[in-house]
C-alpha cells in the first residue's frame, strides 16, 4: 500500500514522505489514526499545496520578525530601581521587567523570548538578547539606574 505521511512516524518516515507499507498496517493503523493518506494524485496535489502555503507563511513570519528585530535594536530601555547603601539594588531586573519596558516603548513581545543568563542585580548598562525566531535574534540595550 502506497501512502503519504501527514506526520512523522518513527522508523517509517517524515511528514510528506511517500512510503510503501503492508496493507494491514496502513488500513488499520496509519489511515484511521490520521497519520497518513492514500498516495492518490489528488492527495499528492493537496499535500504539495499545503507545503507551498506553509512555506509562504514561514516566509511572512520571518520577514515580520526581522522588521521587529530592527525596531528592537533601536530601543534604549531604562530600568529605574531602588537602591540601598553602597548602590546595592533591592531585587533584580528580570526578563518580565524587560518585557514590560519594551511594551511601554511600543514593542509587545513574549517574556520567554528574552534570554538572560541570570537576573540583573547591579547598576549599569547591559545588552540583552531577544530570540524572535530560530534565524532572528535582536539585542536591546538596558540601562539600570537608581530611582530618584
Amino acid at each position: 500500500m502506497k501512502l503519504v505521511l501527514l506526520e512523522d512516524v518513527s522508523k517509517l518516515g517524515l511528514a510528506g514522505d511517500v512510503v510503501i507499507v503492508k496493507d494491514g498496517y496502513g488500513r488499520n493503523y496509519l489511515v484511521p489514526a490520521g497519520k497518513a493518506l492514500l498516495a492518490s494524485d489528488k492527495n499528492l496535489k493537496l499535500l504539495e499545496h499545503q507545503k507551498q502555503v506553509a512555506a509562504k507563511k514561514a516566509e511572512r513570519e520571518l520577514k515580520t520578525h526581522r522588521s521587529l528585530a530592527q525596531r528592537i535594536a533601536k530601543l534604549d530601555l531604562v530600568a529605574k530601581v531602588q537602591v540601598g547603601e553602597e548602590e546595592r539594588m533591592f531585587g533584580a531586573v528580570t526578563s518580565s521587567n524587560i518585557a514590560e519596558l519594551m511594551a511601554s516603548a511600543g514593542v509587545e513581545i513574549d517574556r520567554r523570548w528574552i534570554h538572560l543568563d541570570e537576573p540583573i542585580k547591579a547598576l549599569g548598562v547591559y545588552t540583552v538578547a531577544v530570540k524572535l525566531h530560530s534565524d532572528v535574534e535582536a539585542h536591546v540595550r538596558v540601562r539600570v539606574v537608581k530611582e530618584d
